[in-house]
C-alpha cells in the first residue's frame, strides 16, 4: 500500500511539472524562435550604432522592430537565429509615438522563418508568451497574461502585460497561445511598475506604409537607409515626382527602378527611368541607348503607345533645346516631330498638338506653330501658355500688334484671379508689347498690374520699364521717380544716369540735367553717350560753344549718333 502510495506521488510529481513546463514553452516555440533576429545598424561612417530585436512576418524578408533602433543609421544588418547576417534592404513605414518600424531585409536563400499576426484581440487575463532572441538549441519564453487592453488610432490595441520583460528584450514578438503574434514589446521606462511590461499592437506596426508625401516626414528623414515606395501606383507616382528634386542622383535612379520592378505594366516608370537617363548622359551614349531600351519596353507593355511616342517626342525636344554639342543619333527635332505625328495619329489629342507647335517653332518654321496653337486654342486644352505661345509666334511673324495683343488679352483672361508671381509675368510681356504697339498708357497700367501682384517685389530694370512708359506718356514725376528708384538699386547702371538726365530735360530742369551728367562722366570720362546728352543739354542752355566740345569729344569716343548733332549745330 505504501509503495503505491510512494509511486503515485511520483507519477503526479512528474505530470505536474510536464504541465508547468508546457506551459512555460509551448510546442510552437522552437519553430517560431527561428524568426526572431538580432539588429545591427550603423552610422554614415559605418560605425555601429545600436544593437536590438525584431522578427520576420513574412517568408520573402518583411520584419518589424523598434524605430528608436534605426534613428540615425544609414545602413542595418539582421543576424538570424542560425547566424546568418543579412543586410536591411529598405525602410517600408515607422512611427516615433508608439516606436516601431516595418521594413525589408535583403534575404540570403529563397525564404526566411516568419511569424504570422493574429487578427483576434486577446481577453484581459489571457495567456501570452515573449519570445526573444536566441541562438541556442533550448530557449526559454518569458510567460505571463494579458492584464489591460487600451484602444489607440481606432482598431488598434497598446497592451499591458503582467510579465516580467528581461534586458535586451525590446521589440521581441508577443505571443498566443496558437503562436500568433499579438504585438511588439515596448521598451520600459523608469517609472514602469515592477512585474508588469507593454506591447503595442503587431497590426499597427504593419499597417505603417510609405506615402506620397513620406519624403518629407520627419521620422523617415531622420534614417539614411532607402525607403520603398507607396503601395499604390498613383501616390508612387507622386512620390518619384518629389523624389526627383529631393534624392540624390543615385537615390532617385534607384527609386525608379523600384518602381519599375513594383509596377512592371506602367510605362510611366519607364518614361521617367529615360528622362533620368538623359538628364545624366552628358556624352555617355550608354545611357542614351538605355533610354532608347526603356522606351522600347514601354512601347512593349502599355496599350496607350501614343502616350509612349508624345513621351519620347518631349524628352528629344527637350534635350535639343539644351543644346547638346554632339547630337546622339538621329535625336533630332526631325525625329521628335516624327514621333509626335504619329502620336497625333493614334489619338489627336491637343497636348500633343501643343508639342508639336513648340518643336515647329523651335525649327523656326512659325506659320506650321501657329497653326498648331490655334488648334490648341480652340479645345479644351487652352490656357495662358497656350495663347501667349500663339502671341508670341504672331509677334516674331511681324503680325499686326492689335492681333497679338488680343492673344495676350485671351492668355490673361485664362488666368486665375486674383494674379500671382507666376501669372503676372504674362501682364508684364503684355505691357512690353503695348510699348511695341505705341500704346505707352496702357503698358503703364500693365506695369502697375505687375507691381501689386507681386507685392512690390521688382528689380532695378522693372522700374527702368515702367519709366520708360511713364515718360512716353509723357507722366514725367512718375517717369523722374521710377528712374530714380531703378538707380538706388543699381546706381552703376549708366543708362539709368542718363535717362535721369534726359527725364529732366524734357522738363526743363537742363541745369540739374547738366549737373547730373558732369558727375557721370566725371566717374566715367570715356562714356560718349554722356557727352552727347550733355551737348544737347548745353544747347538748350544756349551754350553751343561747349555744345561743340561736348559733341567732338562724343565723336573721338565713338558715340554712332553724335555725327548730325555736329552737322546741325557746330558746322556753320
Amino acid at each position: 500500500m505504501r509503495k503505491s502510495l510512494i509511486v503515485y506521488l511520483v507519477f503526479f510529481v512528474c505530470t505536474y511539472v510536464q504541465t508547468s513546463l508546457a506551459q512555460i514553452t509551448p510546442k510552437w516555440v522552437e519553430k517560431a524562435k527561428r524568426a526572431v533576429f538580432s539588429v545591427i545598424t550603423y552610422d554614415k561612417d559605418g560605425k555601429m550604432l545600436n544593437t536590438g530585436n525584431g522578427f520576420f512576418v513574412s517568408e520573402d524578408g518583411l520584419a518589424l522592430s523598434d524605430y528608436t533602433l534605426f534613428k540615425g543609421a544609414e545602413s542595418a544588418e539582421v543576424v538570424t537565429a542560425d547566424g546568418k547576417k543579412m543586410p536591411v534592404d529598405m525602410i517600408l513605414g515607422a512611427d516615433y509615438m508608439y516606436d516601431v518600424i516595418k521594413f525589408k531585409v535583403a534575404i540570403i536563400g529563397k525564404k526566411v522563418p516568419a511569424l504570422e499576426i493574429t487578427s483576434t484581440v486577446p481577453e484581459v487575463g489571457a495567456n501570452i508568451w515573449m519570445l526573444p532572441y536566441s541562438t541556442q538549441k533550448s530557449i526559454a519564453c518569458e510567460s505571463g497574461k494579458v492584464k489591460q487592453t487600451m484602444k489607440f488610432e481606432g482598431s488598434y490595441n497598446y497592451y499591458t502585460l503582467e510579465m516580467t520583460m528581461k534586458d535586451k528584450m525590446v521589440s521581441c514578438p508577443v505571443m498566443n497561445e496558437e503562436g500568433l503574434v499579438v504585438g511588439i514589446s515596448q521598451k520600459a521606462s523608469a517609472n514602469d511598475v515592477a512585474g508588469v511590461c507593454y506591447a503595442v499592437d503587431a497590426t499597427f506596426a504593419m499597417s505603417r506604409k510609405i506615402g506620397a508625401l513620406s519624403l518629407g516626414d520627419a521620422t523617415l528623414r531622420s534614417i539614411g537607409i532607402r525607403k520603398g515606395l507607396p503601395e499604390e501606383e498613383d501616390q508612387a507616382l507622386i512620390y518619384l515626382m518629389m523624389a526627383s528634386t529631393q534624392m540624390s542622383p543615385e537615390n532617385y535612379k534607384q527609386a525608379l527602378d523600384d518602381f519599375i520592378k513594383l509596377f512592371p505594366s506602367s510605362a510611366e516608370g519607364y518614361y521617367r527611368r529615360a528622362n533620368y537617363y538623359v538628364a545624366n548622359a552628358k556624352d555617355d551614349e550608354s545611357l542614351f541607348e538605355n533610354a532608347n531600351k526603356d522606351f522600347e519596353e514601354a512601347l512593349k507593355i502599355t496599350d496607350k503607345k501614343d502616350e509612349v511616342l508624345y513621351s519620347k517626342a518631349r524628352l528629344i525636344y527637350s534635350y535639343q533645346l539644351s543644346k547638346p554639342e554632339k547630337t546622339y543619333k538621329d535625336w533630332t527635332y526631325d525625329k521628335a516631330l516624327e514621333n509626335v505625328r504619329e502620336a497625333i495619329a493614334q489619338n489627336p489629342l491637343p497636348v500633343y498638338s501643343q508639342l508639336e507647335g513648340d518643336i515647329l517653332f523651335a525649327k523656326q518654321d512659325y506659320e506650321g506653330a501657329l497653326a498648331c496653337y490655334e488648334k490648341v486654342n480652340a479645345s479644351e486644352l487652352a490656357s495662358p501658355v497656350t495663347f501667349f505661345s500663339a502671341a508670341k509666334t504672331k509677334e516674331i511673324m511681324k503680325s499686326d500688334p492689335k492681333e497679338v495683343l488680343a492673344l495676350m488679352d485671351s492668355c490673361i483672361a485664362h488666368c486665375a484671379q486674383p494674379l500671382n508671381a507666376e501669372t503676372a509675368a504674362y501682364v508684364l510681356e503684355r505691357a512690353q508689347m503695348y510699348m511695341n504697339a505705341n500704346e505707352p498708357r496702357k503698358a503703364l497700367l500693365d506695369y502697375d498690374t505687375y507691381f501689386k501682384a507681386v507685392d512690390g517685389q521688382v528689380n532695378d530694370v522693372f522700374y527702368y520699364y515702367r519709366e520708360q512708359a511713364g515718360l512716353r506718356s509723357r507722366q514725367y514725376q512718375r517717369a523722374l521717380d521710377d528712374i530714380v528708384k531703378a538707380i538706388e538699386l543699381n546706381p552703376k547702371e549708366l543708362t539709368y544716369q542718363a535717362e535721369h538726365a534726359v527725364i529732366n530735360m524734357r522738363v526743363g530742369r537742363n541745369e540739374e540735367a547738366a549737373k547730373i551728367l558732369n558727375q557721370v562722366l566725371k566717374d566715367n570720362p570715356k562714356y560718349g553717350e554722356g557727352y552727347r546728352l550733355l551737348g544737347l543739354c548745353q544747347i538748350q542752355m544756349k551754350k553751343n560753344a561747349e555744345a561743340c566740345n561736348s559733341f567732338q569729344k562724343a565723336k573721338e569716343l565713338g558715340d554712332p549718333n553724335v555725327a548730325p548733332l555736329i552737322e546741325k549745330y557746330c558746322n556753320k
